[in-house]
C-alpha cells in the first residue's frame, strides 16, 4: 500500500518543528527545526501510532526529550509558485494566508472585469434588465470578444454574463458606456469601487484590462476586492458560471462557455472567479472556492502554472480554516 506524503509545521509550546509526515500503520517524522536554539537544523522525531508522546532527537542523535502530543498544533505549509505576485486570502475574515509581491503593480489583464462588474452592479443595482446599446467602439476591441454586433438588442445583464463567461472586451466596453455614459467616466467608478473594497495601490483607466500605460492592480488589491464582491449574491452569481446563453432580442440566441479550466475542472466547491491573459500579464487567474462555510480566493498574477497552483493553494486555505475549527 502507498503512503502518502503531507508537509507540516508541528508547534509544541516552546518548540517549533517543520517536518514531512508519512502517514502509515505507525508514523514516522523527519523534521527540520525553523526556530529553536535547542535543536540543529535536521531534527527526527519518530511517534507510535497511537502515542501520547514524540521522542525527539537531533542530529548528533542526543535524545532531546519527549513532548506531549496534545501540546502540538499541526499547521500545513503553504505550496510555492513562480507566478509573478499572489495573494491568498480568507475572504470571510480578511486574513492573508499567503503572499508574495503582494503589493507588487502588475498587468491584471481580463481580472479587471471582476472590478468591471462589481462597479456594474454598484452603480446599476437591479436595474440590469435595461436593453443595451452597442457602439462602433465597443465592437471594435481586439478578442477576446464575446461577439457584439452594432444594434444588438440584448439586455444589460446579458452582456454582463456574457463579459464574465467569454471575458467579452467588447461586452465590457457596453457595460462602461451602458452604466456611465463612457469609458473615462466608468474607469473613475471603478477606481471609486476598488478603494471601497479595500484596495490602495491599484488604477483602472478602462473596463476590460488590455494593456494601456496607467492600467495596474496588485495581488493583495485585487483579493480585497474578490473577496468585497463574494459577499454579495448578484457578483457571485456572476462569477461561477460555466456556460451561458445570450438571448438577442434581435438575432438567434448564442452559447459560450468560459475558457476558465479552473471552473470547468470542477475544484471542489469552485464558484469562481476570473482568468487573464495579455502579453504584459502573462496568465493570470482569480480562483474561489467555499467549503464548510469557508470561501478562500487565490490571485496569482504572471503564473505559466495557475491551473495547479489554485487547487494547491485553496487546498491549504481549507487545511488552515479546518485546524482552526477544531
Amino acid at each position: 500500500m502507498k503512503c502518502s506524503t503531507l508537509r507540516y509545521k508541528i508547534m509544541p509550546v516552546l518548540l517549533m518543528l517543520s517536518f514531512t509526515a508519512s502517514l502509515m500503520g505507525g508514523s514516522t517524522v523527519q523534521a527540520a527545526s525553523s526556530s529553536s536554539s535547542i535543536l540543529s537544523q535536521s531534527t527526527v522525531a519518530s511517534q507510535k501510532n497511537g502515542a501520547k508522546e514524540v521522542a525527539v532527537i537531533d542530529t548528533n542523535n542526543t535524545d532531546i526529550g519527549n513532548v506531549d502530543v496534545s501540546q502540538l498544533t499541526v499547521k500545513p505549509i503553504a505550496p510555492t509558485t513562480i507566478a509573478g505576485a499572489a495573494v491568498l486570502i480568507d475572504a470571510d475574515t480578511g486574513e492573508i494566508l499567503f503572499e508574495k509581491n503582494p503589493d507588487k503593480w502588475m498587468h491584471p489583464a481580463s481580472t479587471t472585469k471582476m472590478v468591471t462588474l462589481l462597479t456594474a452592479l454598484e452603480k446599476k443595482g437591479t436595474r440590469l434588465d435595461e436593453l443595451a446599446t452597442v457602439s462602433p467602439y465597443a465592437v471594435s476591441m481586439e478578442e477576446s470578444n464575446l461577439g457584439l454586433r452594432v444594434g444588438d438588442q440584448l439586455p444589460l445583464e446579458a452582456v454582463i454574463e456574457g463579459m464574465m463567461v467569454a471575458s467579452g472586451n467588447d461586452a465590457a466596453v457596453v457595460v462602461a458606456e451602458n452604466v456611465s455614459g463612457s469609458v473615462h467616466n466608468f474607469a473613475k467608478a471603478m477606481n471609486e469601487v476598488a478603494k471601497k473594497a479595500g484596495a490602495k495601490h491599484s488604477h483602472f483607466l478602462n473596463p476590460h484590462g488590455l494593456t494601456q500605460q496607467g492600467h495596474y492592480s496588485t495581488a493583495r488589491d485585487l483579493a480585497m476586492i474578490a473577496a468585497y464582491g463574494m459577499k454579495y449574491k448578484m457578483f457571485r452569481d456572476k462569477v461561477a458560471n460555466d456556460y451561458y446563453t445570450v438571448k438577442y432580442q434581435n438575432r438567434a440566441a448564442e452559447t459560450v462557455r468560459t475558457t476558465n479550466l479552473f471552473i470547468r475542472n470542477k475544484y471542489p466547491g469552485a464558484n469562481g472567479l476570473k482568468t487573464g491573459y495579455t502579453e504584459a500579464a502573462g496568465d493570470c487567474l482569480i480562483a474561489s472556492a467555499t467549503r464548510d462555510r469557508h470561501t478562500m480566493i487565490v490571485v496569482l498574477l504572471n503564473d505559466d502554472d495557475r491551473w495547479t497552483d489554485a487547487p494547491a493553494f485553496l487546498d491549504y486555505g481549507f487545511e488552515v480554516a479546518a485546524l482552526r475549527d477544531k
